[in-house]
C-alpha cells in the first residue's frame, strides 16, 4: 500500500485513531514534537510489524557499481527469522493524510515526512492486507537471515541508501 498523489501514509496496528497530535516518541533522536507520515517511496519502509527490527538497502544515483553487487538494482528489506511469524499474522493498517501538512525529514536524503502540526486522517484506517505480498507487489527482495548486524555494518560501509529500523529489538552482536 502507498499514498496516492497528494497523499502520505502512518502505518499503524491500531485501527481506532481518529487524530494525531505531534509528540516526541520514546525513541526519537531529535526534541522535536511530530507527526511521522510516508511518502509513496518509503512507505514500503513500514510494511512491517511495529517493533520488527529490519534493515532496508536500495541503490541510489550515488551508489558504486560495486555495492549493487549486495541488493542488485532493487530494494532488499531484511528481518530475522524469528519475525517472519508476526510478519504474516501481523493486521497492519494505513491512515492517509493530506500531503500538504508535512514536510520532507532527513539527511542525506528524507526518509521520512512530518507534521508540527495535529493532523486528522482523510478517513477510516485501511488495512494494509498480505504483507509478503505488498513486498512481492511491488518489486522488494524480502530476506531472512539469523543475524541483522552484518547486513547492517555491510551497508553502512557501502555507497547504498539504507535504514536500520528498531535495531534494539534485534538479536544481540554475535
Amino acid at each position: 500500500m502507498r499514498p496516492t498523489a497528494g497523499q502520505v501514509l502512518h502505518f499503524s496496528e491500531d485501527p481506532r485513531i481518529t487524530h494525531f497530535e505531534p509528540h516526541v516518541a520514546a525513541t526519537a533522536r531529535q526534541s522535536e514534537p511530530y507527526v511521522w507520515a510516508l511518502d509513496a517511496e518509503q512507505a514500503p519502509s513500514y510494511w512491517f510489524p511495529r517493533d520488527c527490527p529490519r534493515v532496508l538497502a536500495w541503490p541510489g544515483p550515488e551508489t558504486a557499481a560495486a555495492d549493487r553487487r549486495l541488493v542488485g538494482d532493487r530494494r532488499t528489506h531484511t528481518i530475522e527469522y524469528g519475525w517472519l511469524p508476526a510478519l504474516q499474522s501481523v493486521r497492519l493498517y494505513a491512515y492517509r493524510f493530506a500531503a500538504a501538512a508535512f514536510h520532507p525529514f532527513g539527511s542525506p536524503w528524507p526518509h521520512a515526512m512530518v507534521a508540527t502540526t495535529a493532523v486528522t486522517p482523510l478517513g477510516p484506517a485501511e488495512p494494509v492486507g498480505d504483507l509478503l505480498a505488498a513486498h512481492e507487489a511491488a518489486g522488494i527482495e524480502l530476506r531472512l537471515v539469523d543475524d541483522l548486524w552484518p547486513i547492517m555494518d555491510g551497508v553502512v560501509r557501502s555507497s547504498l541508501r539504507f535504514s536500520g529500523i528498531r535495531l534494539r529489538n534485534a538479536r544481540p552482536r554475535k
